[in-house]
């Protein structure tokens, strides 16, 4: 469990990938207009 383990976070890291243990984080720019629009 390290740096060359692809299924640990630091393995993630290491090699740049993103998957279940390092999920890549999503954009909250669709997210926050839709808030907005519903307000007025």
């Amino acid at each position: 469990m390290g740096k060359g383990d692809q299924r640990s976070k630091r393995g993630k890291i290491w090699r740049g990938t993103s998957g279940k243990t390092r999920p890549k984080k999503k954009k909250n720019k669709e997210a926050n207009e839709d808030k907005s629009s519903q307000e007025e």
